[in-house]
């Protein structure tokens, strides 16, 4: 029972790669900043951010504890990224977009990987990034409508 998306490889993976490359960096900047570990209660250390690179070759972990949901679920996530109507490359750009607008680091670092592996340069990777930003964008403004129609009810 494979409980990895298609192509993933563990610690191999180009994207755990990156991701590795990101973390180290980002500790890096920081120690150079005068910044060390941080140290929770029990004097463990800590990081300094939510979200930690090592974690992203372990997404096939999700499947441990619950291996029959997982296998669905990866047996669904392959059928959405094979080529269909849309070419893998152009899945991949719109799973950037959407990576970008829910803001998951993991999905980012992923699947900006995946883009260029699958033939997209930066100009379109960024393009992508723009429409699930102008979207966003106007969503966030379409709710100045709630709030207008709010104001008008209480009478101000």
């Amino acid at each position: 029972m494979r409980l990895k998306p298609r192509g993933y490889n563990g610690a191999q993976s180009a994207c755990a790669d990156f991701a590795l490359r990101r973390f180290e960096l980002q500790s890096a900047q920081a120690q150079a900043r005068g910044g060390g570990p941080c140290r929770g209660i029990n004097g463990r250390r800590m990081h300094t951010h939510y979200y930690d690179a090592h974690d992203l070759p372990r997404f096939g972990e999700i499947g441990k504890d619950a291996p029959a949901l997982a296998e669905k679920f990866f047996a669904w996530y392959d059928a959405v990224f094979a080529e269909g109507a849309l070419t893998e490359r152009e899945k991949s750009l719109i799973a950037l977009a959407v990576a970008h607008a829910v803001q998951c680091p993991y999905c980012i670092d992923a699947y900006s990987q995946d883009c260029l592996r699958k033939g997209a340069d930066v100009e379109q990777m960024t393009e992508a990034v723009h429409v699930a930003a102008a979207i966003r964008g106007g969503a966030s403004l379409v709710h100045g409508v709630q709030m207008r129609n709010h104001a008008e009810r209480l009478g101000m």
